[in-house]
């Protein structure tokens, strides 16, 4: 059975897709059979990051419609074979994701999956809810920021109530904290929340912490997830957290200022 897991927030634009982009290679690169869907129907962008929006040619809508086949909407990821990307509609409305189609498509791709990754629009509208009520694990992506903490604290209390687990009174849906575009000088000068801030806020398993890094923006741009990209910062940050969802005991980088020479600081600025 594949474990199903969604990666949300409460605010747009903290790097969810990213996240679901960064995750899924991962995954597949260590031989999990992978598969990431785009629920943000109307709006999709996980194609864009993927490098595969020329070669969508059937959607998620598509084939909970029975318009087409899932075979024929599934997008193999041409640098590696565990992973298939099955991107969203651009011109239906988030009604055309129901409870019932969803669940046809998920429960056809766990018998050929080991993951399957939801890439939910941000806050409570229909095509999050529709991410989040299947998800046997949950990703909490957010900024350092007061007002992204706030809005995440409210999704952790629509995960644990509006969930199918939660409606058949099974194991809670694991939840884990990743924390994004953070920047430890800002948070020494008092402009961002620190990693002990926001944990005492959530308190969630802190899965990984993805420093500030315009190699994100870039890897976008190039229609390449960012993991691959292991020589910046960001890369190395996305690799430790899928393997700290693996189980392994990676410590946690990125977290504080690196540590300058006596020239570096002697010019500084």
């Amino acid at each position: 059975m594949a474990r199903i897991i969604v990666i949300t927030s409460g605010k747009g634009g903290v790097g969810k897709t990213t996240t679901s982009a960064a995750l899924s290679m991962g995954l597949a690169q260590r031989g999990k059979r992978t598969v990431v869907i785009d629920f943000d129907v109307g709006l999709r962008n996980l194609d864009l990051i993927m490098g595969c929006e020329r070669r969508v040619v059937y959607d998620f809508v598509n084939v909970i419609n029975k318009e087409a086949n899932l075979n024929q909407a599934l997008i193999r990821d041409k640098r590696c074979d565990h992973l298939y990307v099955l991107p969203a509609s651009q011109t239906r409305d988030k009604d055309a994701l129901t409870k019932e189609g969803v669940e046809r498509v998920l429960n056809e791709l766990t018998q050929n999956h080991d993951f399957i990754i939801c890439d939910s629009p941000a806050g409570i509208e229909h095509g999050a809810t529709m991410a989040m009520y299947f998800a046997d694990d949950a990703i909490v992506v957010t900024n350092p920021e007061v007002s992204s903490v706030r809005d995440s604290d409210r999704m952790l209390g629509i995960l644990s109530s509006r969930s199918r687990r939660a409606e058949n009174s099974e194991e809670p849906i694991r939840e884990y904290l990743l924390l994004t575009r953070y920047d430890p000088y800002r948070v020494l000068s008092g402009e961002m929340l620190s990693v002990d801030d926001v944990q005492e806020i959530l308190s969630l398993n802190l899965l990984g912490v993805i420093p500030e890094s315009k190699a994100v923006l870039s890897a976008s741009n190039a229609g390449v997830p960012v993991i691959l990209d292991r020589e910046s910062d960001a890369g190395r940050a996305y690799n430790d957290m899928v393997s700290r969802y693996l189980g392994e005991d990676v410590p946690h980088r990125f977290l504080n200022p690196e540590k300058k020479g006596f020239l570096s600081r002697l010019f500084r600025g």
